[in-house]
């Protein structure tokens, strides 16, 4: 077994209910979904002109490689009814492998670990709640100290859970 981490992300609909259909789906795809931060908000990051983001980082317990995880996870977001239509633009659900064990891959297709994790708040927030003394492996620093060096300013607060309109 591998324990990988994800983040989930949504900004189009029911958001909260896209983020919970989600974790199901890649609980049944993915591997054994073991831990799940809280809901974040925050405001759009690249493409700001779209509505705010929540996002849920969770941990995977999987017998998959990266490469059969990176399409779980896109298969997950094609069942949510993602479009791919601009880059960073907005979309009902959006998931991205920020870690799988200590693994560092760099192919056209996928990097681990999540090339722009260390610049993200919005990433290292909800990681942190769940796995704050992992080691990113490139770095070497744990989740709780990118998430104190980050330079990314963007707020990004716990999400009341109420259903949304």
């Amino acid at each position: 077994m591998k324990t990988a981490y994800l983040l989930l992300g949504s900004n189009l609909g029911d958001r909260a209910a896209t983020l919970q259909a989600a974790v199901t789906e890649l609980g049944r795809s993915a591997g054994r979904v073991t831990a799940a931060s809280g809901l974040y908000e925050t405001a759009a990051w690249g493409l700001t002109e779209q509505p705010a983001f929540l996002n849920q980082a969770l941990e995977v317990q999987t017998h998959l490689t990266p490469t059969q995880l990176l399409a779980a996870c896109q298969a997950a977001e094609q069942h949510a009814g993602r479009q791919r239509l601009v880059r960073w633009g907005a979309r009902t659900l959006d998931v991205d492998i920020l870690l799988y064990d200590d693994l560092v891959l760099d192919t056209p297709t996928l990097q681990l670990p999540h090339p722009r994790l260390p610049e993200r708040r919005f990433a290292l927030l909800p990681l942190a709640e769940i796995a704050a003394s992992v080691l990113h492996p490139g770095l070497r620093r744990t989740i709780n100290e990118l998430l104190a060096e980050c330079p990314d300013e963007l707020a990004v607060t716990l999400h009341e859970t109420q259903p949304e309109g």
